[in-house]
């Protein structure tokens, strides 16, 4: 197959917001792959890589790509390209750098222009086309001619819905009926929708919940049979051998077989959590300033029982007999009042806030759902613009993605504290590509920057430190709010609101 077909695929999907229509194109797409390509094409059309991390980020593709003329007609194939960035990959060590540019050179001068603004995109992580997993597991569903919820169920239990399509298009649903779970493979794990606050989502769903702590960790799936262990990431990234003290409390536990789900952190010695970025910081590396201790929430199997389909209430029970003494601090049924303090106490604690979450639920992996509700602090600063990026996919001619500055109290130029693209309507965009370029200062192929004038209100969850930025901060969930024409950069807030807002 030509990649230059996935492309042309992801620029359809991208210029409509009908999610019917993304669905044919995607399906479309798939009915006419080849079987060896399918995985690829996948994990492509949601965004992602097969290969992980490859070793090449922003800059190293912009110095390769800089002057490098794109082809005239399409002759990559998908399979070529697979083998380039299976390469990228695999590259390490002396002389990598040099390695990774030449790989990267041989796509990019093979690709024409609207398959290098892909590559780019995939590469960096910024592919925005609007075919995220849900709609591309709608698509192997309808090219495949299988019920949805078989195709999603397999993807929970395999874990990864690029092996989910290859096998649906090679066999049907008789084939994803041989998925199941397995003890040592990563399950896809349940998510949670945003709640206004603790009374809407006990509104929302009734007063058979458990209300637990929502910490500010890094969530971790732990996988045990026999003295065998396996910790996965959110992502179903195996990190066993950077987290020995988890791998050992997990041998200790009464029982042959469990998989359980839940967060691990980096406390202080008064039992507080450390930062964000010092839990993350031991999935690199098995040895750190950090020791990790999980927190569980839930419990999917134990010892020969798939607990999957079971309701919250059986699964918490499971929970408490095999780590009651490392489950996450819950409530019961609790009245509104009770519920609310449970809340307060979270925040008091140093942790996001709470879970809300309906007892009769099962576990529906890889599906955000109304059964899991999240109530956490907010927070919101006024920045100012300092640039904006051209958009790809539906967003490309317009600016998007937003370079984002803290105000320096000592009169120097605006610090810059991060980036996002969320929160941006079709309105909001167009205001941008019209406005920005009024206050433009400078640009260069990708960005337009701006003098500092504007001011955005954006809503994040909290900063963290960062040597990525200047001011050593850097914004953790951010998402625009609104405007505001009513200040100027000089009522912005400063750098110093900023770091005011790190944990501790």
């Amino acid at each position: 197959m030509l990649f230059a077909e996935v492309v042309a695929a992801s620029t359809e999907v991208a210029g409509t917001r009908s999610r019917t229509a993304k669905i044919a194109a995607l399906a479309a797409l798939l009915r006419t792959a080849q079987p060896a390509d399918v995985r690829a094409v996948v994990a492509w059309l949601s965004g992602e890589l097969l290969q992980g991390r490859l070793g090449a980020g922003w800059r190293t593709v912009a110095r390769t790509v800089d002057g490098l003329a794109p082809a005239v007609e399409p002759t990559l194939t998908v399979a070529e390209v697979t083998t380039a960035l299976d390469e990228l990959a695999g590259t390490s060590g002396a002389g990598s750098v040099a390695r990774r540019d030449a790989v990267l050179a041989g796509m990019f001068g093979r690709a024409t222009a609207e398959e290098q603004r892909f590559l780019i995109g995939l590469i960096t992580g910024e592919l925005r086309q609007g075919a995220l997993a849900g709609v591309v597991t709608d698509a192997v569903a309808r090219a495949a001619e299988v019920p949805l919820e078989t195709v999603r169920r397999a993807a929970m239990l395999s874990g990864s819905l690029p092996d989910t399509a290859a096998a649906a298009l090679r066999g049907g649903a008789d084939e994803l009926a041989g998925f199941g779970l397995e003890l040592l493979r990563g399950v896809s794990p349940m998510l949670a929708s945003p709640a206004e606050d603790v009374a809407s989502a006990l509104a929302d769903l009734g007063p058979d919940v458990s209300v637990e702590f929502k910490l500010d960790g890094a969530r971790i799936q732990v996988h045990r049979r026999g003295d065998e262990v396996r910790v996965y990431t959110r992502t179903l990234r195996d990190i066993t051998d950077a987290v020995p003290e988890i791998v050992a409390l997990a041998r200790e536990l009464p029982c042959r077989s469990v998989v359980l789900d839940g967060e691990s952190l980096a406390l202080t010695d008064a039992g507080r959590p450390r930062p964000f970025q010092e839990t993350m910081s031991r999935f690199g590396a098995a040895e750190g300033p950090a020791v990790l201790r999980p927190f569980f929430f839930d419990c999917l199997h134990l010892d020969g029982r798939d607990l999957l389909d079971e309701p919250l209430s059986v699964r918490l029970e499971a929970l408490e007999e095999v780590a009651g003494a490392l489950r996450i601090p819950a409530l019961t049924r609790p009245t509104l009042d009770e519920a609310s303090a449970q809340y307060s106490a979270a925040l008091a604690a140093g942790h996001e806030g709470v879970m809300v979450k309906a007892l009769d639920s099962p576990y529906a992996a890889g599906r955000r759902g109304r059964a899991w509700q999240k109530v956490k602090q907010t927070f919101t600063l006024d920045l100012v613009v300092l640039g904006a990026e051209w958009g790809y996919g539906r967003r490309t001619g317009l600016l998007s993605n937003l370079h984002l500055g803290a105000r320096d109290p000592n009169g120097g130029e605006p610090i810059m504290v991060g980036k996002t693209f969320k929160g941006l309507t079709d309105a909001l965009l167009r205001w941008q590509t019209d406005e920005f370029p009024l206050h433009e200062a400078s640009r260069d192929e990708h960005t337009v920057y701006l003098r500092p004038e504007i001011v955005v209100e954006i809503e994040l969850d909290g900063v963290q430190v960062s040597r990525r930025y200047p001011g050593g901060v850097a914004l953790r969930f951010a998402r625009v709010l609104r405007y505001r024409p009513d200040k100027t950069a000089a009522e912005a807030d400063t750098i110093d609101a900023v770091r005011a807002l790190l944990p501790g």
